[in-house]
């Protein structure tokens, strides 16, 4: 028995090229049954454009981000599957750089932070309520015009903001969650799973909806019966750096690459001093690439941070000389690890 193809011209699945042009996402592709949209579509039309622009520091990170073939099936699998994406590696690999390059590509705005550390809380990446400023404020307030209102001491978090509903997705790095306290996975859960949460001190206001504050932004939405919930599922991209592993039930609803090594190969590692200096810079830059590439051979621990500040004194005008262009290269490669395997 033959299967039958269809010959009708499908459009690629490909919505991140990785190419570092302009291919701007107009629209998503249909949702799997389990991850359709929940929001009120006229909801995700009012505030798809409510997201910062980008601004020249991500766009520089972007625009030099080298991506292998299989990051860039990986990325365009959690666009089409609505998952989270888990990227692994070694420090200085470039996974938190990823959601820049994915965020330019698609026009999708300034990416949202989340910078884990072994006290943060799914709260806070949710939404923050000053409830001491609110209390001080009540006590001290005069009964005129400019008072502020009870919504004006909330303010949703990273998380929180990427789940306002939008048609497209709102891109969301959730920076080193291996730091993160043991039961932060777990915690997330939920809200990975269903794409909605509910912030229980607007519950006891009078009001049904209430304009609370986008992260880190002058933007507003209303938030209807202390409920916040996406249309479309945002891009989340969460990285580690492998210093322990994560429970199963947070694994299972995250797709998983690892950040290949570029210490392991000479071309790539040229493309990347091209792409953030320039071509000349990076063929003059052999014999120093090559001295990165021996060491990470050797066991030692070093990122491509180290290669770029190295290429950069010895060929940035900075007028060394030979004896100390040779030192600095050493000591900016040293082993991150402090010794050698």
């Amino acid at each position: 028995m033959t299967l039958e193809h269809n010959t009708t011209e499908q459009p690629s699945w490909r919505l991140f090229h990785g190419d570092r042009a302009s291919h701007p996402l107009r629209a998503m592709p249909e949702a799997p049954p389990w991850r359709k949209p929940r929001a009120d579509p006229k909801l995700a039309r009012a505030y798809d454009d409510k997201r910062p622009e980008m601004s020249e520091a991500t766009r520089q990170r972007g625009i030099t981000y080298q991506a292998s073939e299989e990051i860039v099936q990986m990325v365009n699998a959690a666009l089409h599957l609505r998952r989270p994406l888990l990227v692994t590696g070694a420090p200085g690999t470039g996974k938190s750089s990823l959601i820049d390059a994915v965020a330019l590509e698609l026009g999708l705005g300034e990416p949202l932070r989340w910078p884990v550390n072994s006290r943060s809380t799914l709260r806070e990446a949710l939404y923050n309520y000053d409830a001491i400023g609110r209390a001080q404020h009540r006590a001290n307030r005069q009964e005129d015009a400019d008072a502020l209102k009870d919504e004006d001491f909330l303010e949703l978090g990273p998380l929180g903001t990427a789940l306002v509903p939008a048609l497209r997705p709102r891109p969301l790095l959730i920076d080193e969650m291996d730091k993160a306290d043991v039961d932060l996975a777990n915690d997330l859960l939920n809200v990975l799973e269903e794409g909605q949460f509910h912030i229980r001190e607007l519950s006891r206001l009078p009001k049904e909806s209430y304009a609370v504050r986008m992260f880190g932004s002058e933007q507003k939405v209303e938030v209807v019966k202390g409920s916040v919930a996406r249309y479309e599922f945002p891009l989340l991209i969460i990285t580690s750096n492998g210093e322990r592993g994560f429970p199963p039930a947070f694994l299972r609803r995250c797709l998983q690459v690892k950040m290949p090594d570029p210490a392991s190969d000479v071309q790539r590692l040229t493309e990347i001093v091209a792409a953030h200096l320039d071509r000349d810079t990076a063929l003059q830059a052999k014999s120093i690439i090559r001295q990165f590439v021996d060491k990470a051979a050797a066991g030692e621990t070093v990122a491509t941070d180290q290669l770029l500040n190295a290429v950069q004194l010895v060929f940035g005008g900075y007028r060394l000389t030979e004896a100390d262009r040779d030192a600095m290269v050493e000591r900016l490669m040293v082993s991150l690890a402090g010794n050698v395997r």
